[in-house]
């Protein structure tokens, strides 16, 4: 499974938007963003750069999107290939598949501080969706499934330490956390309002559909 391995932070500032890569650590002062002389893009001569081309502004729209939601290059385009079929907006239909991920439920439900560690649970076998096991990040959640931790100690205290940190974001309307049985259920589909960072889908399409 091919992943990115170096440093989170220097995303973040290369697109200019906090990106949620290190989970609450994102929201204290030790985040890069947060200290004026490491929030410029990363590189020597930043200052120096001229104004973004039209292409490159939609390729940054297009790298951002994929930073954030921790996927790849082909992955990406496997979805937008997806979202082109669908009968809405393509840009919207792309939004929601990329929620409906199992990394990004997890991360939302709380059960991960960040994506990454929500993938690390989910390869090591530490959740479950509707009683089965599940090792697949980016398995696409359907409406009415049920999140679960296994039952093991190990997996059962990972989870709840998560859970009893309480500083991840608050859980969104589409989705429902039983704390106390560590278990997560999808109520409604997601939709693009549920995307924690400013998108603009119209460059994605624009970007992807050449």
């Amino acid at each position: 499974m091919g992943r990115y391995i170096g440093p989170v932070c220097r995303r973040c500032r290369r697109e200019g938007v906090k990106l949620m890569l290190k989970g609450i650590r994102c929201e204290t002062a030790k985040c890069a963003m947060e200290r004026s002389w490491r929030s410029s893009p990363p590189g020597p001569h930043s200052w120096r750069r001229r104004k973004a081309s039209t292409y490159g502004i939609r390729l940054r729209e297009k790298q951002k999107v994929k930073r954030y939601y921790g996927v790849l290059e082909q992955q990406f385009i496997r979805y937008f290939r997806i979202a082109e079929r669908a009968h809405g907006n393509t840009g919207d239909e792309l939004l929601t598949i990329l929620e409906r991920r199992l990394d990004n439920v997890v991360c939302k439900l709380g059960f991960a501080p960040s994506r990454r560690a929500a993938r690390s649970a989910i390869v090591h076998g530490h959740l479950q969706v509707n009683g089965r096991r599940v090792n697949r990040p980016g398995f696409l959640v359907k409406l009415g499934d049920k999140i679960t931790v296994r039952p093991s100690e190990r997996s059962q205290k990972l989870i709840r330490a998560a859970v009893g940190d309480g500083g991840g974001p608050a859980i969104q309307p589409w989705l429902s956390l039983d704390a106390a049985k560590l278990e997560g259920v999808v109520n409604a589909m997601p939709t693009p309002d549920d995307v924690q960072i400013p998108v603009e889908t119209q460059y994605i399409v624009e970007m992807c559909g050449r």
